[in-house]
């Protein structure tokens, strides 16, 4: 966008004493003409920028010059430390001392809007987080042992290229070099990581279609579950207001939609006798075998 880049090319002439048209349009990757053309925006904002001929010369401000309001608006400031505090919330690196600057530039003291905590309550995540983040960051493979749904375990060395939320969950997009194609990993069942000094140039595919999940999202399914008016804490917690539906004796009817693996199973069964699988009928059918199965282990 325009804005941004008539932003970022006062910063760097406030900290170069003089830069060529041709240096910036390489920088932005755009013509001379639109740099030129940017030059007289910003003239035109009021901001003292100049051009100089001949040897030495090239685009430049008058000393003493302190960016101010002339070329951001009111709004469009706490957009740019708003945007900067949700990417620092992510631990990304040396922001802090970005974001102090441009608070001290435009003479705000923006509330903090947002905290991001990528740990559990135990703190047990806190080292996988951050090796993933820095190999994400760093461009740099990280190795680690993965379990399948079936509990197969097997070495997978990666390209890592985004942490993904979804549903409650944490993944990895990544390229794994050993399936030599896009994949996407369940955090939790990533297991011994391993991030190594060997660096990789791959970008995040514009296609977010070409992942595919060793834990296979394809096949999702309906669920409907009756569930006791004692479990509202978990119901609410756990659940949008649109999957529910309050029942005439005080229970909750529960709709969601979930890749069908042992977790889901687990999930449902984390109920016990306050869920029932009311459809569809085979999944009730596969949790009633697996209560049988665990009341054996009882007898």
């Amino acid at each position: 966008m325009q804005v941004n880049r008539l932003f970022e090319i006062v910063y760097i002439l406030l900290n170069k004493n003089y830069i060529t048209a041709k240096e910036l349009a390489d920088h932005f990757e755009v013509s001379v003409r639109t740099i030129y053309r940017d030059i007289d925006v910003l003239g035109q904002s009021g901001i003292p920028i100049y051009t100089s001929k001949g040897k030495g010369g090239g685009i430049g401000l008058l000393d003493n010059f302190v960016l101010n309001k002339s070329v951001l608006s009111k709004k469009e400031q706490e957009e740019i430390i708003s945007a900067l505090q949700g990417l620092n919330a992510t631990n990304y690196p040396d922001l802090d001392q970005v974001l102090s600057k441009l608070n001290n530039l435009f003479g705000t003291s923006q509330a903090n809007w947002i905290e991001v905590d990528f740990t559990d309550w135990s703190n047990s995540q806190k080292e996988k987080f951050l090796q993933i983040k820095t190999a994400i960051i760093q461009k740099r493979v990280l190795i680690f042992d993965y379990y399948s749904t079936y509990g197969e375990k097997t070495n997978r060395e990666t390209e890592p290229l985004q942490l993904w939320f979804k549903d409650k969950t944490w993944y990895v997009k990544a390229y794994c070099r050993n399936k030599s194609g896009i994949r996407t990993f369940k955090l939790n069942r990533m297991k011994e990581l391993i991030l190594t000094d060997e660096t990789f140039v791959r970008e995040m595919p514009l296609n977010q279609t070409d992942f595919f999940v060793d834990n296979p999202l394809a096949n999702v399914e309906t669920i409907v579950m009756k569930i006791s008016e004692t479990q509202a804490y978990r119901v609410y917690d756990e659940f949008i207001e649109s999957q529910i539906e309050k029942e005439k004796d005080g229970s909750f009817k529960v709709t969601f939609s979930f890749p069908l693996d042992e977790w889901v199973y687990g999930y449902i069964l984390s109920f016990g006798s306050f869920g029932e699988v009311l459809e569809p009928d085979y999944i009730r059918n596969i949790i009633k075998k697996r209560l049988k199965e665990a009341l054996v282990l009882y007898d």
